[in-house]
């Protein structure tokens, strides 16, 4: 995601939604499906933890406070630096936690593996699903933790609705609904197996890899 795609990503994920996920943070802590993802984490002492567009960096603060060793978030958006790192000042991880701006896929060669891989809709974010997250599993020495739409023909109406709203501002950035065939069969090439799947509602729904080889 580059050029001017990647540039209306960071308008539409900017400073005012940067400080608005940290109020929301402070006073809930993580709730919804990332909650969830967080609890599909499971035992987390001493592990590594990759968030990939974490935004600013919600689950992993919530896992690194339930005994996660450290941190790494890739976020393709600079906006939520400055919040993110007050965050991250006020839990007294500073030590524990590496934030990169940049495309988790382009910049994958650069990154090293972890225990577990977080990202929390982000897979709807993202044209190439094969890509993402084959990159993702690859990256993943135990698991790999999803959430993304349902595909559902609802969801797929109302996100084309979206997609149209962003091409009438003249917006580049679009959202995706993958098959989860699509998405399972792109961590499976790389060892990583589905073990569990939760639905929220009628559109999001996370789910939990684990490898196997």
């Amino acid at each position: 995601m580059t050029g001017c795609c990647a540039h209306d990503y960071e308008k539409l994920f900017g400073g005012k939604a940067a400080e608005r996920d940290a109020r929301r943070f402070r006073s809930h802590g993580v709730r919804g499906s990332a909650r969830t993802l967080a609890e599909l984490a499971g035992n987390v002492d001493g592990a590594s933890v990759l968030e990939v567009g974490g935004g600013i960096g919600a689950i992993e603060l919530a896992l690194l406070e339930s005994g996660a060793a450290r941190a790494t978030n890739v976020e393709l958006s600079s906006a939520y630096e400055q919040a993110a790192r007050t965050l991250i000042d006020e839990h007294g991880f500073g030590d524990r936690v590496d934030r990169r701006i940049g495309d988790f896929v382009a910049d994958a060669g650069a990154i090293e593996e972890h225990d577990l891989v977080v990202m929390h809709r982000v897979v709807c974010c993202y044209p190439d699903v094969d890509a993402l997250v084959g990159a993702a599993a690859q990256h993943a020495r135990r698991g790999l933790l999803l959430t993304y739409p349902q595909p559902r023909s609802l969801v797929r109406l109302g996100m084309a609705l979206v997609n149209l709203g962003f091409r009438l501002r003249g917006s580049t950035f679009r959202v995706y609904v993958h098959t989860r065939a699509r998405i399972d069969a792109a961590a499976e090439r790389h060892g990583v197996s589905p073990t569990t799947r939760i639905r929220h509602g009628l559109l999001w729904e996370s789910a939990a890899f684990a490898r196997t080889g």
